[in-house]
């Protein structure tokens, strides 16, 4: 296998580090079946770091888009009740999860119908809604999203090579962004995390009421609430561990108050929803929502997802990311979320993180909605700077604190 020992070093990266595996502990790792041969090699990497037990489940996207073109209307919204189950039980054992990206087929949903696709993602999150909201949203599991190449994505980010030398090609750029090229890629890793997390800090003190997003086709404020906390870097669980919910990651980000967003804004990377590359997206803020959009592709697919519910169109998450980024220096749009969220700053429509409200684990939905964050069964980031883009901050004290000037980070966090 080529980059063998790299492989190794990444997958032992992402059992110590990304779920930091504790003694006993249960792993459930979820991949496309092209990604088993890598699967193994983590679950050998998290056994070692003492799991009672390694799960994982191969998924074929082929069987994916015969049902959406094949069941009976009737039939989309089906999920088998074992599905929830298994979920609940990962965040009541306190288990880890892990799951591996990197489509086999990059496009293959990208040709049916929106609505159909939608309806399948939608009654799956509902099946699946205590592991988000316990699991996730109160990091009562420890949680990672990380990638792996194939063939098939190679050659969009290298169209100029075969396929087996584009696979080859990204999985060196993957281990490189990921620090797994080097010998001390974990020193490495909390190294960076103290970065982030005292950028966390110093923005979280600033007591922010507004951020301001500027730049071509944008002027956009996101509003803050007084309970708005800053978060990078790893996460704690509730039992006192460690644990990074992403490998790679640069962002620092929070819950905005989703009602006080008011402006323009264009996406500056295509991103997809369903498998559908929305690209060109422009969208229009009044009053916390979203009123107007358009887009140069998927259209429709977008449509289709802001009326998944009520909270579809509102903000969940405002993240910054400056192009010292090793994603934004590799020069490549990847296609993928985990990688493009962390080239540039974004926001995310849909559900908000609690934890990142000061007291949030703790509030009742009454009391949550009072401070706007939001509520929603999507969640999908959409990349919003570039080195044109400068954003400042408008605290509630009265300040004007420039924060990021061309794309690059200009604020200076307090030790």
């Amino acid at each position: 296998m080529k980059l063998e020992k790299e492989k190794k070093r990444y997958a032992s990266l992402i059992a110590k580090h990304g779920i930091n595996v504790q003694e006993g502990q249960f792993v459930n790792i979820s991949t496309e079946a092209y990604h088993r041969d890598f699967a193994i090699l983590l679950a050998e990497a998290c056994y070692e770091e003492g799991a009672c037990l390694v799960n994982i489940d191969l998924s074929d996207p082929r069987l994916g888009r015969l049902r959406i073109q094949k069941s009976k209307e009737e039939h989309l919204s089906y999920v088998p009740e074992y599905v929830g189950h298994k979920y609940r039980e990962l965040v009541d054992k306190t288990a880890a999860n892990v799951k591996i990206i990197g489509p086999e087929y990059p496009d293959i949903l990208s040709d049916l119908d929106a609505k159909r696709i939608n309806t399948v993602r939608l009654h799956n999150h509902l099946a699946v809604k205590y592991f988000y909201q316990e699991g996730i949203g109160k990091s009562k599991i420890h949680w990672t999203v990380v990638a792996a190449a194939t063939p098939a994505w190679g050659q969009k980010i290298f169209p100029d090579l075969q396929a087996p030398e584009a696979e080859e090609a990204l999985w060196r750029e993957i281990l490189k962004i990921c620090r797994a090229d080097k010998e001390n890629c974990l020193e490495l890793w909390r190294t960076h995390n103290d970065v982030l997390q005292q950028r966390a800090k110093s923005l979280s003190k600033l007591k922010i009421k507004h951020l301001h997003f500027t730049g071509p086709g944008t002027d956009l404020k996101v509003g803050l609430s007084e309970k708005a906390i800053f978060k990078g870097g790893g996460d704690m669980s509730p039992r006192g561990v460690e644990f990074e919910p992403n490998i790679p990651t640069e962002e620092v980000f929070t819950t905005p108050d989703y009602r006080v967003t008011e402006g323009c804004v264009a996406a500056t990377r295509p991103f997809l929803i369903n498998g559908t590359l929305i690209r060109g997206l422009k969208l229009e803020f009044k009053k916390g929502v979203i009123t107007s959009f358009t887009a140069d592709h998927g259209e429709d697919t977008f449509k289709e997802y802001l009326d998944s519910d009520e909270g579809a169109p509102r903000l969940g998450e405002v993240a910054l990311v400056g192009i010292d980024s090793p994603i934004y220096k590799s020069g490549h749009i990847f296609e993928e979320i985990l990688y493009d969220e962390n080239a540039a700053c974004h926001i995310a429509i849909g559900s908000a993180y609690k934890f990142c409200l000061d007291g949030g684990a703790d509030m009742s939905q009454d009391e949550l909605a009072s401070i706007g964050c939001n509520e929603s069964t999507v969640h999908t980031d959409m990349m919003i700077s570039s080195d044109k883009v400068n954003v400042s901050a408008e605290t509630y004290s009265g300040d004007s604190i420039a924060l990021i000037e061309n794309g690059s980070w200009v604020f200076v966090p307090v030790s």
